[in-house]
C-alpha cells in the first residue's frame, strides 16, 4: 500500500510523518511518501525537523527537497493522509474523483483535531509535533494491521 502524507510545504510535518511511518512499519508492502500543497521549488526540510529525525531514527533528511503535490502522486497513492481537515477539503474540492482515499491523518485513526504546523517554532514546538505524529502513526499502523486481518 502506498501512503501519501500531505502538509503545506513538505518541509516539516509530512516529511517527518514519512520517516516515522517507514521506520516503524512491519509490513514491507507498505511504503510512505510525502508532498506539500504549496511546496516551494528547491526548499529543503526544516532544520528542526531534520534534527529530530536524525536524533530519533538516525536518518539524515537535511538535504531532502520538498515535493509539490501533483495529480499523478494522488493517482499513484492508495491512501492520502493530510495534516489538517482543511487540507483534505482542498484536495477533495480540486480532485473529487479521489475523495474515497483522502482523509486527515487524525480523523482516519480516530483522533480529533489537526496536526499543528511547527514551522517557525523552536525545537520544543517541533518535538511536540513529532510526538503527535508518532502517536497518530502508531495508531495508523495498528489500524492497517487490523484491516489486513479482515480481508
Amino acid at each position: 500500500m502506498k501512503i501519501l502524507f500531505l502538509c503545506t510545504g513538505n518541509t516539516c510535518r509530512s516529511c517527518m510523518a514519512e520517516v516515522i511511518f517507514n521506520s516503524l512499519k512491519n509490513e514491507s508492502f507498505h511504503i510512505a511518501f510525502s508532498a506539500g500543497l504549496a511546496a516551494i521549488p528547491y526548499s529543503k526540510t526544516s532544520l528542526n525537523s531534520a534534527l529530530i529525525v536524525k536524533d530519533e531514527f538516525g536518518i539524515d533528511i537535511k538535504d531532502r527537497y520538498a515535493v509539490k503535490l501533483t495529480e499523478e502522486l494522488i493517482n499513484d497513492s492508495d491512501l492520502i493522509l493530510t495534516m489538517t481537515s482543511y487540507m483534505r477539503e482542498l484536495i477533495i474540492h480540486k480532485f473529487p474523483e479521489y475523495k474515497e482515499k483522502v482523509f486527515s491523518l487524525n480523523s482516519y485513526v480516530g483522533i480529533e483535531g489537526d496536526i499543528i504546523d511547527p514551522y517557525g517554532g523552536n525545537i520544543d514546538v517541533y518535538n511536540n509535533t513529532f510526538k503527535e505524529l508518532k502517536n497518530s502513526i502508531l495508531l495508523l499502523l495498528n489500524k492497517l494491521e487490523e484491516d489486513k486481518g479482515i480481508r
